[in-house]
């Protein structure tokens, strides 16, 4: 969540009203997966 709110602007929003919310949140998510998904296809899983 700290990563969608420094780098995707979910601090503020501009918008009003429950729904039109949860539909940004939900953009905001599903671009930061495909980001994740994107490295991790790239670089491949990293070990612990």
């Amino acid at each position: 969540f700290a990563d969608a709110k420094e780098k995707h602007g979910m601090r503020w929003t501009t918008l009003r009203g429950l729904k039109k919310l949860s539909m940004q949140a939900m953009l905001t998510f599903a671009a930061i997966n495909l980001k994740k998904m994107a490295n991790w296809t790239w670089q491949g899983p990293k070990m612990a």
